[in-house]
């Protein structure tokens, strides 16, 4: 294989409601924590282990709009997207880092609002909503190498 792939594919729940950044120029993302986990037996202990794996998503500008739209702290989501990681300096002098899921694909899988029966009938679309990111195309200066 000639390439190199950056794919990442999850299933989790949100752990907060998404926040919203807004840019000039009408751009915008959207932050937000999901949770996975891992369920296992102790094979000494015979005890059933839970382990959760937390994960930084960012999306953007019209997926980010309709992420706030409906989903909300504890809905289920799949999420396609890349890894990406950052650095930057803080108030205080120091560096930061983070590492965070820049999402390019998503989709519903269970939202609070539909599990609780508020759903309106005036939105279909929010019931598995999938969206895919339009493709950027990174310049040429982004590239590591």
């Amino acid at each position: 294989m000639n390439g190199t792939l950056n794919k990442v594919m999850l299933i989790g729940h949100l752990g907060d409601d998404i926040k919203m950044h807004y840019f000039d120029g009408g751009n915008c993302i959207g932050r937000f924590p999901l949770a996975t986990n891992e369920v296992y037996i102790n094979k000494q202990t015979n005890e059933k282990i839970a382990s959760t794996e937390w994960h930084n998503l960012v999306v953007r500008n019209k997926a980010a709009e309709i992420c706030e739209k409906y989903l909300s702290k504890g809905d289920k989501i799949f999420v396609e997207g890349r890894i990406k990681s950052r650095q930057w300096q803080a108030e205080d002098g120091s560096t930061k880092y983070t590492t965070e899921i820049q999402v390019t694909e998503f989709t519903f899988l269970t939202t609070k609002k539909e599990v609780d029966g508020m759903k309106s009938a005036t939105h279909p679309e929010s019931k598995n909503t999938t969206y895919e990111a339009p493709n950027p195309v990174a310049p040429e200066n982004d590239l590591p190498f």
